[in-house]
């Protein structure tokens, strides 16, 4: 496993800029304002190069976080279910099979120890669903983000852009130069 500072260039800059233009284009494709789709794009490029950097960390903590999981849920849980075997009375059938198993099943999640391979593989398990997650969220965060420059009125971030300057009600036409009112402009008056 590779030391924390050191990432594979394909891996740390591919993934994340497959991802921003993978949900860039879905963006645009969906009719999103171009602005908006490139906020997008980035921010969800974003989102997967933090998802990479979260799924080292899960990989590289795992055998803190099975420790803790273990200290704080398998051993009380252990506890409850030797409570409640005890209660049951001793010439129970029930009492033998059912607790038999818990305590079986409980002694082998105290035992549990993260091998090289398994912390590879919870890093690549949060890889595999972490990275898309955070590259869909930050995707949704960066069309947020667009609306902003939207309601100001930037061009790019506006749906529906093109005008006709010799439509009906425009100041560019004939009629509107000479004072002329037109059928449009006065059904609403």
């Amino acid at each position: 496993m590779r030391p924390l500072g050191q990432t594979r260039p394909l891996l740390a800059y591919g993934v994340p800029a497959a991802a921003g233009l993978a949900i860039g284009g879905a963006l645009s494709a969906q009719g999103e304002d171009p602005g908006s789709a490139i906020l997008g794009g980035a921010a969800a490029a974003l989102g997967a190069r933090g998802g990479l950097g979260a799924a080292r960390l899960a990989g590289k903590y795992a055998p803190n976080i099975v420790a803790a999981a273990q200290e704080k849920a398998v051993i009380p849980l252990g506890n409850i279910v030797g409570d409640i075997a005890r209660n049951i009375p001793t010439e129970s059938k029930v009492r033998s099979k059912v607790a038999g198993k818990a305590a079986d099943i409980i002694a082998a999640a105290e035992g549990a120890a993260i091998t090289p391979g398994a912390q590879q593989l919870v890093g690549k398990l949060s890889a595999g669903l972490g990275v898309p997650a955070a590259a869909g969220l930050g995707g949704l965060g960066g069309v947020a983000l667009g609306a902003i420059p939207g309601a100001l009125g930037v061009p790019g971030f506006q749906q529906g852009m093109g005008i006709d300057p010799e439509a009906p009600g425009s100041s560019n036409t004939t009629n509107a130069k000479y004072g002329v009112s037109s059928y449009a402009t006065t059904q609403y008056v």
